[in-house]
């Protein structure tokens, strides 16, 4: 056992060093037992699988879009479904499951009751319902926005217990009293809670404009309304998993909390409080322009205020522990991935900021957006493995981390510069293949560009991928005691 608690940094093959003073009040603790973090193991098993196929699927979509290649494919429907799958995977699963990992720590390493176990097998069963029926003849992919579907019940079942398991997490983990050892800071369990009740308030939207359907839509139009309130709620879930982690990122390079915890009260109920009104929007039915644009108001004055304050504050603890002064410090890979998380969330803003039509725009904006979550849970990623299997045989090194996270900021920016670029230049958004018509040097120019970033993030993402599986596969290997005198 572990003499007392200790936070180790990455493996360099040598001997383990401490990254944060242990005595101090607010250094993370890391439980020597590995015992009862089965749960949490699971999901981040299911959201590292679900980004391998999406991270293929990915690679996919990229050459779609590459001009000249994009010529020659005639069935853009391919490419469609590859997109609903790639985008349910990627965002849906990736994120969620993810957030329902970090989730299962909030009680320690305590065993956890069916309710969880449940929870998990029914979002695994989701998961191979979706890729299953993806294949199904006569399936129907739908761009809707946030969630895209296949119209088919296969999908849709999977789709729902998805949901469902990952809703049977968050409850658990919000409602059971926090018992054993303290996992998290107390500002990253107040962020992830603060997740989880903006999850609940997506699913309650999406409910709420499900009953104010009226019946005989084409598909195309009720699944684009139907989801159109929640899934700018689950953005708001995302974002405050993004900020717990970039809590827990600082807190784990300096070894001191970021913020204290009624300060991160305030800021995460300042971010969720106004969104739990989005119900509210369906009051008139579900077509009407008070839902449509009001969701659309929440979230583009909703978000932002509140995550500028917090990425203030972050700088501003990141440059008192002197992370951003000292080269060695600034190279950790933990100070990495916040400063990669942090600066894709300021072009998301930037190019956000630029959207006047339905164009590539948007897509740039989205993609550094959602760039930034995924590069806070990679990031995490590496360190919550300590977390469940603190005496795990293999590490991937300091470099190897490094590295890798930086060539995702890299290629993910460059990919949504391109985006935006092509955008500004007049390419139409949601085109593959032969729909796709590229009429001037800018469009040609932002694609490149566009190509070009995709494929250093597809690269950076096999990385990671390899880095992960190579982890779970360590997690059932013999292990070795670290204790300290």
């Amino acid at each position: 056992m572990l003499a007392r608690p200790l936070t180790l940094s990455f493996s360099t093959g040598t001997t383990p060093t401490v990254r944060a003073d242990p005595a101090s009040p607010t250094a993370v603790l890391t439980p020597a037992s590995e015992a009862g973090f089965g749960i949490a193991r699971g999901w981040f098993a299911l959201s590292i699988a679900s980004l391998v196929i999406a991270g293929l699927l990915a690679l996919a979509l990229v050459v779609g879009r590459i001009p000249i290649i994009s010529d020659w494919i005639a069935d853009p429907l391919f490419f469609k479904r590859c997109l609903v799958v790639h985008v349910v995977l990627a965002l849906v699963v990736w994120f969620h499951a993810s957030a329902a990992a970090w989730i299962s720590l909030l009680r320690g390493g305590t065993q956890k009751g069916s309710a969880d176990r449940g929870g998990l097998f029914a979002a695994v069963a989701g998961v191979a319902l979706m890729v299953f029926s993806g294949a199904a003849r006569g399936a129907t992919p739908i761009l809707s926005n946030y969630v895209p579907v296949v119209d088919h019940p296969l999908f849709l079942a999977g789709l729902a217990l998805c949901f469902g398991g990952v809703a049977l997490c968050f409850g658990s983990a919000l409602l059971a009293p926090a018992t054993g050892l303290p996992v998290l800071p107390p500002e990253t369990a107040t962020g992830l809670r603060a997740s989880a009740v903006a999850f609940f308030a997506a699913l309650v939207t999406t409910f709420a404009a499900l009953g104010g359907l009226p019946a005989g839509l084409p598909a195309e139009t009720f699944y684009e309304f139907l989801f159109w309130g929640g899934g700018h709620v689950l953005q708001v879930a995302n974002v405050c998993a993004l900020l717990a982690l970039w809590l827990f990122l600082l807190h784990r390079a300096s070894g001191r909390a970021v913020l204290s915890p009624r300060v991160a009260v305030v800021g995460f109920a300042a971010l969720v409080a106004p969104h739990l009104a989005a119900p509210l929007l369906t009051i008139n039915g579900t077509m009407t322009q008070f839902y449509h644009e009001g969701a659309t108001l929440l979230m583009r004055w909703g978000i932002f205020p509140v995550v500028l304050v917090m990425l203030a504050l972050c700088l501003r603890h990141a440059w008192r522990e002197g992370l951003l002064a000292d080269a060695a410090r600034c190279a950790d890979p933990l100070v990495v991935g916040f400063l990669g998380s942090a600066g894709l969330t300021l072009l998301g803003f930037v190019i956000g900021a630029t959207i006047h039509r339905a164009d590539t725009v948007i897509p740039g904006h989205y993609h550094a957006s959602i760039g930034a979550v995924t590069l806070a849970f990679m990031a995490g990623a590496y360190e919550f493995s300590r977390v469940v299997a603190p005496h795990a045989t293999w590490r991937p090194t300091a470099r190897w981390a490094r590295t890798q996270l930086a060539l995702f900021a890299i290629g993910q920016s460059v990919f949504a510069l391109g985006f935006a670029l092509a955008g500004h230049f007049g390419a139409g958004r949601k085109t593959y293949a032969s729909e796709q018509q590229v009429r001037s040097a800018g469009e040609l120019a932002g694609l490149g560009l566009m190509s070009f970033g995709g494929l250093i993030a597809v690269v950076s993402g096999v990385v990671f991928l390899v880095a992960m599986v190579r982890l779970i596969a360590a997690w059932r290997r013999p292990t070795f005691s670290v204790s300290t005198p």
